[in-house]
């Protein structure tokens, strides 16, 4: 799950994105990323498995700009996610940050319809919220 605080954090990755070895903290992980220059990178997103892998790939695919992402899992006894993302000119963090915010967006909408659907379909339910 992604914190709130995520556009501070990607302001701070400006100023360390030519050391290109930029940690970015978020809520209970360690996003590493490693790259020769700001079109590619490699992110190691920690603590993860294929249901963020593959929904991030995906979500960050749709975008126009991105040549090439993918993931892997380095070993299924870890809980670790390369996730290499390749663009035409953007930076690949503010891909990066894009895909997590439209992921976001998109499990939002999803609870928010279970949500009401769940109301809906029990109305004794509706005032024990």
């Amino acid at each position: 799950m992604v914190n709130r605080e995520w556009g501070e954090t990607s302001k701070a990755v400006y100023k360390e994105i030519e050391t290109t070895k930029i940690d970015l903290a978020l809520k209970h992980k360690k996003v590493r990323a490693d790259g020769t220059d700001k079109n590619c990178f490699t992110f190691v997103l920690h603590n993860e498995d294929h249901t963020l892998g593959n929904s991030l790939r995906y979500m960050i695919m749709k975008n126009p700009e991105v040549e090439f992402c993918g993931y892997s899992i380095t070993h299924p006894s870890e809980r670790k996610i390369n996730l290499r993302i390749q663009t035409k000119g953007l930076p690949a963090v503010d891909v990066f940050q894009k895909g997590l915010e439209d992921l976001r967006g998109v499990c939002q909408h999803v609870l928010s319809k279970f949500e009401v659907s769940l109301v809906l379909s029990n109305p004794l339910e509706m005032y024990l919220f």
